[in-house]
Protein backbone atom coordinates (compact mmCIF):
# COMPACT_ATOMS: atom_id res chain seq x y z
CA UNK A 1 0.00 0.00 0.00
CA UNK A 2 3.08 2.14 -0.01
CA UNK A 3 2.11 5.55 -1.63
CA UNK A 4 5.25 8.60 -2.38
CA UNK A 5 2.25 11.32 -2.32
CA UNK A 6 -0.50 10.94 0.36
CA UNK A 7 -3.03 14.33 0.51
CA UNK A 8 -4.31 15.60 3.29
CA UNK A 9 -7.31 17.96 2.49
CA UNK A 10 -8.41 20.18 5.90
CA UNK A 11 -12.06 20.77 5.31
CA UNK A 12 -13.44 21.13 8.53
CA UNK A 13 -13.35 24.99 8.56
CA UNK A 14 -16.83 26.11 9.70
CA UNK A 15 -16.65 29.09 7.63
CA UNK A 16 -17.77 32.05 10.27
CA UNK A 17 -16.73 34.94 7.42
CA UNK A 18 -19.86 33.04 5.38
CA UNK A 19 -22.18 33.85 7.91
CA UNK A 20 -25.46 32.59 6.38
CA UNK A 21 -24.03 30.28 3.43
CA UNK A 22 -22.63 28.05 5.93
CA UNK A 23 -25.25 27.98 8.74
CA UNK A 24 -25.83 24.53 7.40
CA UNK A 25 -23.04 23.26 5.70
CA UNK A 26 -18.88 23.06 5.78
CA UNK A 27 -17.13 25.67 4.17
CA UNK A 28 -15.85 23.64 1.46
CA UNK A 29 -19.00 22.03 0.56
CA UNK A 30 -20.77 25.70 -0.43
CA UNK A 31 -21.78 25.74 -4.41
CA UNK A 32 -19.22 27.61 -6.88
CA UNK A 33 -19.40 28.64 -10.04
CA UNK A 34 -22.66 26.73 -11.31
CA UNK A 35 -22.05 23.47 -11.02
CA UNK A 36 -19.29 23.33 -8.70
CA UNK A 37 -18.68 23.21 -4.85
CA UNK A 38 -15.19 24.84 -3.74
CA UNK A 39 -13.60 21.20 -2.28
CA UNK A 40 -13.55 20.51 -6.23
CA UNK A 41 -10.93 22.58 -6.95
CA UNK A 42 -8.33 20.89 -4.21
CA UNK A 43 -9.84 17.41 -5.37
CA UNK A 44 -9.45 17.71 -9.11
CA UNK A 45 -5.82 19.17 -8.61
CA UNK A 46 -4.63 16.06 -7.01
CA UNK A 47 -6.18 13.95 -9.77
CA UNK A 48 -4.98 16.01 -12.40
CA UNK A 49 -1.34 15.85 -10.24
CA UNK A 50 -1.35 12.08 -9.98
CA UNK A 51 -1.92 12.04 -6.34
CA UNK A 52 -4.78 9.16 -6.13
CA UNK A 53 -4.78 9.05 -2.32
CA UNK A 54 -6.47 11.68 -0.93
CA UNK A 55 -7.47 12.34 2.96
CA UNK A 56 -10.19 14.44 3.69
CA UNK A 57 -10.38 16.08 6.96
CA UNK A 58 -13.64 16.83 7.96
CA UNK A 59 -15.18 18.76 11.07
CA UNK A 60 -18.23 21.26 11.21
CA UNK A 61 -21.58 20.40 9.68
CA UNK A 62 -20.18 16.94 8.05
CA UNK A 63 -23.60 15.62 6.51
CA UNK A 64 -23.60 17.38 3.11
CA UNK A 65 -19.91 17.91 2.68
CA UNK A 66 -19.72 13.38 3.24
CA UNK A 67 -22.61 12.78 1.08
CA UNK A 68 -21.27 15.07 -1.84
CA UNK A 69 -17.83 13.27 -1.29
CA UNK A 70 -19.70 9.81 -1.47
CA UNK A 71 -17.13 7.16 -2.55
CA UNK A 72 -14.85 9.57 -4.87
CA UNK A 73 -16.04 8.46 -8.21
CA UNK A 74 -16.76 11.46 -9.67
CA UNK A 75 -12.94 12.52 -9.38
CA UNK A 76 -11.71 9.45 -9.98
CA UNK A 77 -10.99 8.59 -6.49
CA UNK A 78 -13.36 5.23 -6.05
CA UNK A 79 -10.31 3.14 -5.42
CA UNK A 80 -9.19 -0.01 -3.37
CA UNK A 81 -5.59 1.23 -3.69
CA UNK A 82 -5.81 5.01 -2.42
CA UNK A 83 -8.66 6.78 -3.44
CA UNK A 84 -10.36 9.26 -1.24
CA UNK A 85 -10.93 8.82 2.78
CA UNK A 86 -13.34 10.88 5.23
CA UNK A 87 -11.45 11.36 8.36
CA UNK A 88 -13.20 12.84 10.94
CA UNK A 89 -12.38 12.95 14.35
CA UNK A 90 -12.31 10.14 16.76
CA UNK A 91 -11.97 8.76 20.54
CA UNK A 92 -9.00 6.07 20.62
CA UNK A 93 -8.87 4.06 23.35
CA UNK A 94 -7.84 5.53 26.81
CA UNK A 95 -8.47 9.14 25.73
CA UNK A 96 -10.98 11.40 25.22
CA UNK A 97 -12.21 12.23 22.07
CA UNK A 98 -11.78 15.98 20.77
CA UNK A 99 -12.22 18.28 17.69
CA UNK A 100 -9.48 18.82 15.91
CA UNK A 101 -7.72 21.39 17.88
CA UNK A 102 -5.59 23.12 14.74
CA UNK A 103 -4.02 22.34 11.62
CA UNK A 104 -1.43 20.32 12.71
CA UNK A 105 -3.92 18.89 15.29
CA UNK A 106 -6.00 17.32 12.34
CA UNK A 107 -3.03 15.53 10.63
CA UNK A 108 -1.36 14.22 14.04
CA UNK A 109 -4.75 12.79 14.37
CA UNK A 110 -4.52 10.79 11.60
CA UNK A 111 -1.02 9.83 11.58
CA UNK A 112 -2.15 6.13 12.08
CA UNK A 113 -3.81 6.84 8.38
CA UNK A 114 -0.90 8.27 6.80
CA UNK A 115 1.43 5.32 8.39
CA UNK A 116 -0.87 3.23 6.30
CA UNK A 117 0.31 4.24 3.46
CA UNK A 118 4.13 5.32 4.50
CA UNK A 119 4.45 8.43 1.99
CA UNK A 120 7.73 9.82 1.48
CA UNK A 121 5.98 12.90 1.18
CA UNK A 122 2.37 14.17 2.23
CA UNK A 123 0.63 17.42 0.51
CA UNK A 124 -1.18 19.62 2.75
CA UNK A 125 -4.04 21.70 1.13
CA UNK A 126 -7.14 24.00 2.28
CA UNK A 127 -10.47 23.16 1.40
CA UNK A 128 -11.57 26.44 0.64
CA UNK A 129 -9.28 27.95 -1.98
CA UNK A 130 -10.38 28.36 -5.61
CA UNK A 131 -6.98 28.07 -7.96
CA UNK A 132 -5.37 25.11 -10.84
CA UNK A 133 -2.39 23.92 -9.74
CA UNK A 134 -0.24 21.05 -10.25
CA UNK A 135 0.89 19.55 -7.78
CA UNK A 136 3.64 17.15 -8.84
CA UNK A 137 5.08 19.99 -10.34
CA UNK A 138 5.59 21.45 -6.28
CA UNK A 139 6.51 18.13 -5.46
CA UNK A 140 9.52 17.99 -7.85
CA UNK A 141 10.65 21.07 -6.52
CA UNK A 142 10.38 19.87 -2.96
CA UNK A 143 12.21 17.10 -3.67
CA UNK A 144 15.04 18.34 -5.82
CA UNK A 145 15.55 21.28 -3.07
CA UNK A 146 15.85 18.37 -0.53
CA UNK A 147 13.50 20.66 1.89
CA UNK A 148 11.57 19.31 5.08
CA UNK A 149 9.30 21.41 3.89
CA UNK A 150 8.23 23.67 0.85
CA UNK A 151 5.19 25.92 0.95
CA UNK A 152 3.62 27.44 -1.83
CA UNK A 153 3.79 31.58 -2.10
CA UNK A 154 1.72 33.91 -4.25
CA UNK A 155 3.19 37.44 -4.46
CA UNK A 156 0.95 39.87 -2.85
CA UNK A 157 0.80 43.89 -2.64
CA UNK A 158 2.42 44.97 0.57
CA UNK A 159 -0.86 46.72 1.88
CA UNK A 160 -2.25 43.06 1.38
CA UNK A 161 1.08 41.36 2.69
CA UNK A 162 -0.74 42.10 6.42
CA UNK A 163 -3.77 39.77 6.45
CA UNK A 164 -1.19 36.79 5.32
CA UNK A 165 1.90 34.62 6.67
CA UNK A 166 4.59 36.02 5.26
CA UNK A 167 7.80 34.52 4.29
CA UNK A 168 10.79 36.45 4.32
CA UNK A 169 13.81 33.98 1.74
CA UNK A 170 17.42 34.18 0.49
CA UNK A 171 17.90 34.96 -3.28
CA UNK A 172 17.25 30.94 -3.67
CA UNK A 173 14.26 31.22 -2.38
CA UNK A 174 15.61 29.90 1.09
CA UNK A 175 13.14 30.11 3.82
CA UNK A 176 14.99 32.15 7.14
CA UNK A 177 11.87 33.57 8.54
CA UNK A 178 7.80 33.55 8.62
CA UNK A 179 5.30 36.21 9.75
CA UNK A 180 1.99 35.68 10.46
CA UNK A 181 0.88 38.32 9.07
CA UNK A 182 2.79 41.24 9.91
CA UNK A 183 2.03 45.14 10.45
CA UNK A 184 5.31 45.99 8.80
CA UNK A 185 6.12 43.31 6.61
CA UNK A 186 9.85 42.57 4.86
CA UNK A 187 8.26 41.08 1.76
CA UNK A 188 5.33 40.32 -0.25
CA UNK A 189 5.56 36.41 -0.69
CA UNK A 190 1.99 35.08 1.13
CA UNK A 191 2.05 31.76 2.31
CA UNK A 192 -1.33 30.20 0.56
CA UNK A 193 -1.55 27.25 2.65
CA UNK A 194 -0.15 24.71 0.58
CA UNK A 195 2.75 22.81 1.89
CA UNK A 196 4.70 19.73 1.14
CA UNK A 197 6.18 18.08 3.86
CA UNK A 198 8.83 15.15 4.25
CA UNK A 199 6.65 13.06 6.33
CA UNK A 200 9.67 11.52 8.37
CA UNK A 201 10.12 15.03 9.20
CA UNK A 202 6.84 15.95 9.71
CA UNK A 203 5.78 13.29 11.99
CA UNK A 204 8.52 13.87 14.38
CA UNK A 205 7.33 17.38 14.88
CA UNK A 206 3.48 16.62 14.79
CA UNK A 207 4.61 14.27 17.71
CA UNK A 208 6.70 16.71 19.30
CA UNK A 209 4.23 20.02 18.80
CA UNK A 210 1.13 17.48 20.78
CA UNK A 211 3.11 17.33 23.85
CA UNK A 212 3.65 20.70 23.99
CA UNK A 213 0.83 22.14 26.37
CA UNK A 214 1.20 25.47 24.94
CA UNK A 215 1.04 25.06 21.23
CA UNK A 216 -2.33 26.01 19.20
CA UNK A 217 -1.34 22.90 17.33
CA UNK A 218 -1.21 25.20 13.92
CA UNK A 219 0.86 24.89 10.97
CA UNK A 220 1.60 28.85 10.63
CA UNK A 221 1.73 29.39 14.12
CA UNK A 222 3.87 26.38 15.28
CA UNK A 223 4.73 23.69 12.86
CA UNK A 224 6.67 26.12 10.49
CA UNK A 225 8.54 28.43 12.99
CA UNK A 226 9.73 25.06 15.16
CA UNK A 227 11.08 23.65 12.28
CA UNK A 228 13.33 27.24 11.21
CA UNK A 229 14.30 27.33 14.66
CA UNK A 230 15.29 23.44 14.64
CA UNK A 231 17.22 24.47 11.13
CA UNK A 232 15.32 22.62 8.94
CA UNK A 233 15.67 23.44 5.58
CA UNK A 234 12.26 25.05 4.10
CA UNK A 235 11.81 26.69 0.83
CA UNK A 236 9.34 28.76 -1.03
CA UNK A 237 7.79 27.83 -4.05
CA UNK A 238 6.79 30.71 -6.42
CA UNK A 239 2.97 30.43 -7.75
CA UNK A 240 1.78 32.89 -10.36
CA UNK A 241 -1.55 31.79 -11.54
CA UNK A 242 -4.80 32.35 -10.25
CA UNK A 243 -5.55 31.91 -6.42
CA UNK A 244 -8.84 32.99 -4.30
CA UNK A 245 -9.75 32.36 -0.49
CA UNK A 246 -13.08 32.39 -0.98
CA UNK A 247 -13.65 32.33 2.91
CA UNK A 248 -15.42 35.90 2.84
CA UNK A 249 -18.56 37.07 0.97
CA UNK A 250 -16.98 39.74 -0.95
CA UNK A 251 -14.80 37.42 -2.37
CA UNK A 252 -16.82 34.50 -2.79
CA UNK A 253 -18.92 37.06 -4.94
CA UNK A 254 -16.00 38.49 -6.55
CA UNK A 255 -14.84 34.59 -7.97
CA UNK A 256 -17.76 33.92 -9.28
CA UNK A 257 -17.80 36.97 -11.29
CA UNK A 258 -14.31 36.54 -12.23
CA UNK A 259 -15.94 33.29 -14.23
CA UNK A 260 -17.50 35.87 -16.15
CA UNK A 261 -14.39 37.65 -17.42
CA UNK A 262 -12.18 35.76 -20.21
CA UNK A 263 -9.20 37.98 -18.48
CA UNK A 264 -9.42 36.45 -14.72
CA UNK A 265 -6.57 33.55 -15.05
CA UNK A 266 -9.67 31.13 -13.98
CA UNK A 267 -10.20 29.14 -17.04
CA UNK A 268 -12.88 26.58 -16.95
CA UNK A 269 -12.79 25.83 -20.17
CA UNK A 270 -9.22 24.37 -20.56
CA UNK A 271 -9.52 20.93 -21.77
CA UNK A 272 -6.07 19.62 -20.34
CA UNK A 273 -7.01 20.31 -16.61
CA UNK A 274 -10.73 19.67 -15.77
CA UNK A 275 -12.78 20.56 -12.51
CA UNK A 276 -14.47 17.62 -11.88
CA UNK A 277 -17.76 17.71 -9.69
CA UNK A 278 -20.94 15.64 -8.94
CA UNK A 279 -23.27 17.41 -10.89
CA UNK A 280 -27.01 16.35 -10.81
CA UNK A 281 -28.44 15.26 -13.63
CA UNK A 282 -31.11 17.77 -14.93
CA UNK A 283 -32.57 18.65 -18.34
CA UNK A 284 -31.10 21.92 -20.60
CA UNK A 285 -31.95 25.67 -19.14
CA UNK A 286 -35.67 26.76 -20.68
CA UNK A 287 -36.20 30.56 -21.64
CA UNK A 288 -39.89 32.23 -22.19
CA UNK A 289 -40.47 34.45 -25.18
CA UNK A 290 -39.56 37.54 -22.86
CA UNK A 291 -36.34 36.08 -21.48
CA UNK A 292 -33.43 38.28 -21.45
CA UNK A 293 -30.27 36.43 -20.54
CA UNK A 294 -26.31 38.54 -21.17
CA UNK A 295 -23.09 37.70 -20.23
CA UNK A 296 -23.88 35.04 -17.56
CA UNK A 297 -23.60 31.44 -16.71
CA UNK A 298 -26.91 29.38 -16.44
CA UNK A 299 -26.79 25.67 -15.98
CA UNK A 300 -29.44 22.99 -16.43
CA UNK A 301 -32.81 22.53 -14.87
CA UNK A 302 -33.12 26.65 -15.04
CA UNK A 303 -36.41 28.45 -16.75
CA UNK A 304 -36.04 31.95 -16.95
CA UNK A 305 -38.81 34.18 -18.03
CA UNK A 306 -36.87 37.73 -16.91
CA UNK A 307 -34.08 39.25 -17.06
CA UNK A 308 -30.61 37.95 -16.04
CA UNK A 309 -27.70 39.57 -16.38
CA UNK A 310 -23.72 39.52 -15.39
CA UNK A 311 -24.39 36.62 -12.93
CA UNK A 312 -24.76 33.25 -12.08
CA UNK A 313 -27.35 30.41 -12.51
CA UNK A 314 -27.17 27.13 -10.19
CA UNK A 315 -28.98 23.96 -11.51
CA UNK A 316 -32.69 24.52 -11.26
CA UNK A 317 -33.24 27.87 -10.68
CA UNK A 318 -36.48 30.06 -11.52
CA UNK A 319 -36.77 33.47 -12.64
CA UNK A 320 -40.43 34.39 -13.46
CA UNK A 321 -41.45 36.91 -16.01
CA UNK A 322 -41.00 40.70 -14.39
CA UNK A 323 -38.20 39.78 -12.52
CA UNK A 324 -34.24 41.50 -12.53
CA UNK A 325 -31.49 39.68 -12.16
CA UNK A 326 -28.33 42.16 -11.99
CA UNK A 327 -24.41 41.11 -10.75
CA UNK A 328 -25.84 37.70 -8.13
CA UNK A 329 -25.44 34.29 -7.69
CA UNK A 330 -28.55 32.22 -7.46
CA UNK A 331 -27.61 28.58 -5.94
CA UNK A 332 -29.48 25.31 -6.76
CA UNK A 333 -33.31 25.55 -6.29
CA UNK A 334 -33.78 29.19 -5.95
CA UNK A 335 -36.72 30.75 -6.96
CA UNK A 336 -37.19 34.54 -7.96
CA UNK A 337 -40.76 35.49 -8.51
CA UNK A 338 -42.16 37.72 -11.05
CA UNK A 339 -41.71 41.54 -10.63
CA UNK A 340 -38.93 40.83 -8.07
CA UNK A 341 -35.36 42.38 -8.13
CA UNK A 342 -31.94 40.46 -7.21
CA UNK A 343 -28.78 43.10 -7.57
CA UNK A 344 -25.69 42.28 -6.40
CA UNK A 345 -26.52 39.30 -4.06
CA UNK A 346 -26.03 35.87 -3.09
CA UNK A 347 -29.32 33.79 -3.59
CA UNK A 348 -29.05 30.32 -1.21
CA UNK A 349 -29.96 27.06 -2.10
CA UNK A 350 -33.75 26.57 -1.92
CA UNK A 351 -34.61 30.22 -1.27
CA UNK A 352 -37.86 32.28 -2.57
CA UNK A 353 -37.74 35.64 -3.38
CA UNK A 354 -41.66 36.48 -3.89
CA UNK A 355 -43.33 38.89 -6.05
CA UNK A 356 -41.90 42.41 -6.10
CA UNK A 357 -39.38 41.55 -3.41
CA UNK A 358 -36.24 43.77 -3.42
CA UNK A 359 -32.83 41.97 -2.77
CA UNK A 360 -29.73 44.32 -2.52
CA UNK A 361 -28.84 47.40 -4.89
CA UNK A 362 -26.04 48.79 -7.15
CA UNK A 363 -23.32 50.22 -5.73
CA UNK A 364 -23.36 53.66 -4.25
CA UNK A 365 -20.02 54.53 -3.08
CA UNK A 366 -20.84 54.53 0.30
CA UNK A 367 -19.19 52.58 3.12
CA UNK A 368 -22.45 50.56 3.98
CA UNK A 369 -22.89 48.74 0.78
CA UNK A 370 -21.69 45.12 0.18
CA UNK A 371 -23.47 42.15 -1.03
CA UNK A 372 -26.21 41.32 0.12
CA UNK A 373 -27.06 37.32 1.55
CA UNK A 374 -30.26 35.44 1.25
CA UNK A 375 -29.77 32.01 3.65
CA UNK A 376 -30.97 28.50 2.54
CA UNK A 377 -34.37 27.45 2.55
CA UNK A 378 -35.27 31.53 3.73
CA UNK A 379 -38.14 33.21 2.09
CA UNK A 380 -38.17 37.14 1.19
CA UNK A 381 -42.10 37.67 1.51
CA UNK A 382 -44.19 39.91 -1.31
CA UNK A 383 -42.67 43.47 -1.66
CA UNK A 384 -39.91 43.04 0.97
CA UNK A 385 -37.02 44.70 1.05
CA UNK A 386 -33.54 43.29 1.76
CA UNK A 387 -30.65 45.73 2.61
CA UNK A 388 -27.02 45.68 0.50
CA UNK A 389 -24.93 43.75 2.95
CA UNK A 390 -27.62 42.08 4.75
CA UNK A 391 -27.13 38.54 5.78
CA UNK A 392 -30.77 37.01 6.05
CA UNK A 393 -31.06 33.61 7.64
CA UNK A 394 -34.95 33.93 8.59
CA UNK A 395 -37.87 34.47 6.41
CA UNK A 396 -38.67 37.99 6.27
CA UNK A 397 -42.49 39.13 5.85
CA UNK A 398 -43.76 40.82 3.05
CA UNK A 399 -43.57 44.48 3.06
CA UNK A 400 -41.07 44.51 6.22
CA UNK A 401 -37.41 45.45 5.66
CA UNK A 402 -34.17 43.89 6.38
Amino acid sequence: MKKEVVAMLLAGGQGSRLYALTSNVAKPAVPFGGKYRIIDFPLSNCVNSGIDTVGVLTQYRPLELNAYLGNGQPWDLDRSDGGVHILPPYQREGEVGTWYKGTANAIYQNIGFLDLYDPEYVVVLSGDHIYKMDYSEMVAFHKKSEAACTISVLEVTMEEAKRFGILNVEADDKVYEFEEKPPQPKSNLASMGIYVFTWSKLRKYLIDDEADPSSSNDFGKNIIPNMLRAGEKLMAYRFAGYWKDVGTIDSLWDANMDLLSRNSGLDMYDESWPIYARTPIKPPHVTGPDASISHSLVTGGCRVDGVVANSVLFNSVTVEKGADIQYSILMPGATVKAGAKVYYSIVAENATVETEAVVGSAPDGGENWGIAVVASGVTVGEKATVSPKAMIREDVKGGEQA
